[in-house]
């Protein structure tokens, strides 16, 4: 059993309301199918809290205007973020520096704080800086003259390119490749030669930061590919070079973004949306999963398709698309019966067999 917290406590902690008692002590937060009898558990809406009638959980996390569940709660504005603070609360363990692992390589002139944990097999260049608290699991790469702030963790078999700039408490999950050069090429077209441009450029990630599982971020061509405060990147994403991503902007998987695109603050990217390069997305835009933006995008846009464009006319669009088939039965059959309609009316005389006749 993990720590045990009252549900004052927890209310605490996310500024709601404790109705039922308020002593009552639990073990943990879990889904409501999941959670025990010793558990917390919540609720989004009217609709999920059906669920709470065969829950086992012993309270549960509830919106202002929901109904009494029957069980002890905690009021919230938004419980779902109320949920999150609460769980990780119950699953936070203290930072423990097991130091630098014998099987590591450490570079020339590098600045490692003692209170740091970096795992078998990681390398480490030269001229490297990594704060307190750092955890760096096996096999991940860390390239010369790189920067890594305090609380982040990096997970196994990443790599980071030389000259990168991490902020703090920033996840990488394994795989993910930050700082390889980006797709830069230069064609010759009397021989058809593809000719390498350098990447001379860097990539910067602001705090709070997480990148999933085999993203790849790109260095810039010049100047720096940035990924500024709060982002939030899904697995298999794909950031092309000088790009620069606002706060709080969320990546869902497949997502791929052409280079020297900026987005601005907030904006979702759903799942296999691609943006073309050298566009700007504006502030809290959101585009549909499999779209394809080829324009700016103004503040607060919500766009579908490929080409995008305004969603609701989108989903307008698609409604018909899924009718087409049956709209091209309908349209032939329409034909077969003009083209009876008119065999069985009366043949004209035309003015040239008139003037014939004459």
């Amino acid at each position: 059993m993990g720590k045990l917290c009252t549900l004052n406590e927890l209310a605490a902690l996310v500024q709601g309301e404790v109705v039922g008692d308020g002593n009552l002590q639990v073990s943990g937060l879990n889904g409501i199918d999941y959670a025990g009898n010793d558990e917390i558990t919540y609720v989004t809406g009217i609709k999920a809290a059906v669920g709470l009638r065969k829950t086992r959980a012993a309270a549960c996390i509830v919106p202002l205007d929901l109904d009494d569940p029957g069980i002890p709660h905690i009021r919230a504005e938004n419980p779902e973020c109320a949920a999150a603070i609460i769980h990780s609360y119950f699953l936070a363990q203290p930072f423990v520096a097991h130091g630098i692992h014998p099987s590591a390589h450490i570079g020339r002139d590098c600045r490692i704080h003692e209170k740091v944990s970096l795992g078998p097999q990681v390398v480490v260049g030269e001229r490297v800086q990594i704060a307190a608290r750092v955890t760096i699991h096996p096999g991940a790469v860390i390239g010369n003259d790189s920067v890594i702030g305090e609380d982040t963790v990096i997970y196994p078999n990443v790599t980071i390119g030389a000259d990168t700039i991490i902020g703090r408490r920033v996840i990488i999950h394994a795989g993910a490749a930050i700082g390889s050069d980006g797709f830069g090429y230069a064609t010759d077209h009397q021989t058809g030669i593809h000719l390498k441009k350098p990447q001379v450029g860097n990539v910067r990630i602001d705090d709070d930061v997480e990148i999933g599982a085999n993203s790849c971020v790109d260095r810039a061509a010049f100047g720096t590919t940035r990924i500024r405060s709060g982002v939030k990147i899904d697995n298999l994403v794909m950031v092309a070079h000088n790009v620069d991503i606002g706060e709080n902007s969320i990546l869902v998987g497949q997502v791929g973004i052409a280079g020297s695109t900026t987005l601005g603050r907030n904006v979702v990217l759903a799942g296999m949306a691609g943006v073309a390069g050298h566009l700007h997305i504006g502030d809290r835009s959101m585009v549909a999963a499999m779209s394809g933006v080829h324009a700016d995008l103004k503040d607060g846009s919500r766009v579908g398709g490929a080409p995008a464009f305004d969603v609701k006319e989108w989903a307008k669009a698609s409604a018909v698309f899924a009718r087409l088939p049956d709209m091209y039965k309908e349209i032939r059959r329409l034909r077969k019966e003009i083209e009876s309609l008119h065999q069985r009316l009366p043949r004209q005389t035309t003015a040239t067999e008139t003037d014939g006749e004459e």
